[in-house]
């Protein structure tokens, strides 16, 4: 008879992830069946060594056209050698959103039935429920259970063959992907915001405290622009030319007192800036990345002082977005340090800076310390960014 655990990630013990690799371990298993409404490259990395010793015996069923699930996941899924089924309701309205990861083996089985994506963060550090069920292949129900969870997702694909298909190698994940339903990694558009601008107080509530797992430190990959209709003569065929859309670009660790000017210690002077660094960016090199990729395309001119014209100085539109609240559009400067003399260049420190005085107000604040800064960028002429901290 079925014995049942339950999964509260990460607030108690274990997170879906262990479970899952518990699951995938094991020696005999004779067929895994996973059903994800999300997917995600690093989710896959989780368990990918695991899933290539079961590639054989292995079905994935994954929701697309739901602005989540990406190509290079898709890709990750099949250098695993897993079969892997797209389910495609053709309605962004109706998603399938299963989440159901069911292993079996000679004489039992095992199921982690819940809400965690094939995500990292789903699998590690979101707050995620799960119920693991232990099944007797010898006990009659817990034989039921599983013939029925294996063959729901059979008819499914049988009754709805159009909506549920096979894709069985890149060619057909790239058409996917031209076509819209699957989504590139690397062109992350900037999230839905309040759509008033806001700029009274906003709650100061720190962000929870709970375990984090820190995903593998990503490569910058080439800065890719969330797609867009090429006009034909000016227009599209429908005569409308779409805007450009932010991207993001760049991410940072968890904000210090020194990037938002709130200093504990008496002695320490407010700078009124933030250096952008590395952040979460593997292998850029912060010296000229920013000056030379991020915010290429604005006006920059040396400093008019001769004694600081090593110094380059410009400004740019950035809407700030705090806690999912809409500050508008702020007019910030910026300045990098050309001098390739000096001990900080050598060090290989951070040589540009944005100038928060126009935001201080909302940015130096305490409950922010500890979140995470995005920085997007729009291609427009000239370019547009959108800070986001949450």
């Amino acid at each position: 008879m079925a014995e049942i655990d339950f999964i509260l990630q990460p607030i108690a013990g274990r997170c879906h992830a262990d479970f899952l690799r518990d699951l995938l371990s094991e020696n005999d298993v004779q067929r895994f069946v996973a059903s994800v409404a999300f997917v995600r490259e690093d989710g896959v990395q989780v368990i990918a060594q695991e899933l290539k010793a079961i590639a054989e015996v292995t079905t994935f069923f994954v929701g697309i056209r739901n602005d989540v699930t990406s190509i290079q996941s898709i890709l990750a899924l099949l250098r695993t050698g897993v079969k892997i089924f797209a389910v495609d309701t053709a309605q962004r309205s109706r998603l399938f959103h299963p989440k159901v990861f069911l292993a079996q083996y000679k004489t039992h089985a095992a199921a982690i039935i819940g809400s965690a994506n094939l995500t990292f963060n789903g699998l590690h550090n979101n707050i995620e429920a799960g119920t693991i069920l232990f099944l007797d292949l010898n006990n009659k129900r817990d034989k039921v259970f599983v013939r029925h969870a294996i063959t729901a997702f059979e008819k499914l694909r049988q009754a709805h063959p159009d909506h549920v298909f096979r894709i069985a190698d890149a060619k057909t994940a790239k058409r996917l992907f031209d076509e819209g339903r699957l989504v590139d990694e690397r062109a992350i558009v900037a999230p839905s915001v309040t759509s008033s601008v806001r700029r009274g107080p906003r709650d100061q509530l720190k962000p929870i405290q709970l375990s984090w797992r820190s995903p593998p430190a990503h490569r910058r990959r080439k800065r890719k622009m969330a797609p867009r209709a090429k006009p034909s003569k000016g227009v599209t065929p429908t005569g409308y030319t779409p805007e450009p859309e932010f991207v993001l670009i760049w991410q940072s660790r968890g904000l210090k007192e020194r990037d938002l000017n709130v200093p504990s210690g008496s002695n320490t002077a407010k700078t009124g800036s933030m250096f952008w660094k590395k952040g979460a960016a593997e292998d850029i090199d912060q010296r000229h990345f920013f000056r030379d990729e991020v915010f290429a395309g604005l006006d920059w001119r040396a400093d008019e002082n001769k004694k600081k014209q090593h110094l380059e100085r410009t400004e740019a539109d950035f809407t700030i977005v705090i806690k999912g609240l809409n500050y508008g559009k702020s007019r910030l400067k910026l300045s990098h340090n050309t001098n390739t003399e000096s001990k900080a260049y050598a060090q290989g420190n951070s040589m540009t800076q944005v100038h928060w005085k126009p935001v201080k107000e909302i940015i130096e604040q305490r409950d922010l310390l500890g979140r995470i800064l995005s920085l997007y960028r729009k291609d427009s002429d000239p370019p547009e960014f959108l800070i986001e901290i949450d």
